[in-house]
């Protein structure tokens, strides 16, 4: 029962929370290479601060989004290992 006794934190673990920002880092280059695609294809000339606004734009946008998502799945992590304490506790009870 030694995991009854341990306090309840809400720190996910150490895996979690690297994964969560590989997942942002990721999700913020593929936004923006997105957001410099799209520039590209739409600008014609010499459109390098376009593009370079583009991919920054994008970029943002899409870690932001992505560091939400990363925040949800950490925290249903977190109850989940919280609803699988109790059922385990009720049925050693």
């Amino acid at each position: 029962m030694a995991d009854a006794e341990d306090p309840l934190s809400a720190l996910p673990p150490p895996k979690a929370r690297v994964a969560a920002f590989v997942a942002i880092l990721v999700g913020g280059l593929a936004g923006g290479l997105i957001g410099y695609t799209l520039v590209k294809l739409q600008c014609h000339g010499t459109c390098s601060a376009q593009r370079g606004m583009g991919a920054l734009f994008g970029a943002i946008i899409a870690a932001l989004g992505m560091s939400v998502v990363a925040v949800l799945v950490l925290r249903a992590l977190g109850e989940w290992k919280e609803v699988e304490r109790r059922e385990k506790n009720k049925s050693a009870s």
